[in-house]
């Protein structure tokens, strides 16, 4: 590859972080987590190759002659040990980040329901107004989501919020969002349902309390 098409390229990748749907460009504390722990994998893997890329070169410029002290020290140290330390400490991070992620008890929780349908979502406020396609959330508070489905598995994420949940018929599952700032997030079904999958999309809208009371007012109450 030539040079000078480096550059475009990595411009393109470095626009990809702030794309709307892009969880590289968080919105919220447990999206600046699960951002953290992709990067931090990324380098990691990154580190690993390298090392193995320059075992690889060394074993190939005819540098075998190795005492059965060293090759088992390799063998023990780089094929088990680390890949072992390594795998442990992305599953407890994992497991820490996920935990913090649960909807549990808070003060002044917003709840909402959200139904999946092919193709469109449907959000159901405690007031009994309905939107569809579009999610009118709090800013700075913890923010209550319950998934269901009408039809098929469909999942609910908010990248720049959360990560995300299925949708499953019969069943009801719970995420919790907390937007940091006022704004408005791409949200998508992450799950394919059928051919309408592509434009199953939604937005996530935070507001101050007040600028809330009147979107949810100027809605329509469900029968």
């Amino acid at each position: 590859m030539k040079r000078p098409a480096l550059a475009p390229m990595m411009l393109i990748a470095l626009g990809a972080c702030e794309a709307p749907l892009s969880t590289l460009d968080p919105a919220s504390r447990t999206a600046s987590e699960i951002a953290g722990l992709w990067w931090a994998m990324l380098i990691t893997a990154c580190l690993l190759l390298s090392l193995v890329m320059a075992l690889a070169l060394h074993a190939l410029r005819g540098r075998r002659r190795q005492s059965p002290v060293s090759t088992r020290t390799f063998l023990i140290g780089g094929g088990l040990a680390m890949p072992a330390f390594v795998l442990l400490a992305a599953l407890v991070a994992g497991l820490v980040i996920g935990e913090r992620a649960l909807p549990h008890d808070a003060p002044d929780i917003f709840e909402v329901e959200a139904t999946a349908s092919q193709w469109q979502w449907q959000f159901r406020y405690g007031d009994g107004s309905v939107s569809e396609n579009v999610l009118y959330i709090p800013a700075r508070r913890p923010v209550n989501v319950i998934v269901r489905s009408q039809d098929v598995i469909h999942s609910f994420w908010v990248p720049r919020l959360a990560g995300k949940i299925d949708a499953i018929p019969g069943q009801t599952n719970v995420i919790r969002l907390r937007a940091d700032r006022a704004g408005r997030f791409a949200g998508a079904c992450a799950e394919f349902c059928g051919t309408g999958h592509a434009d199953m999309l939604f937005e996530a809208v935070a507001l101050e309390d007040e600028a809330l009371r009147e979107a949810l007012g100027s809605l329509e109450t469900a029968p």
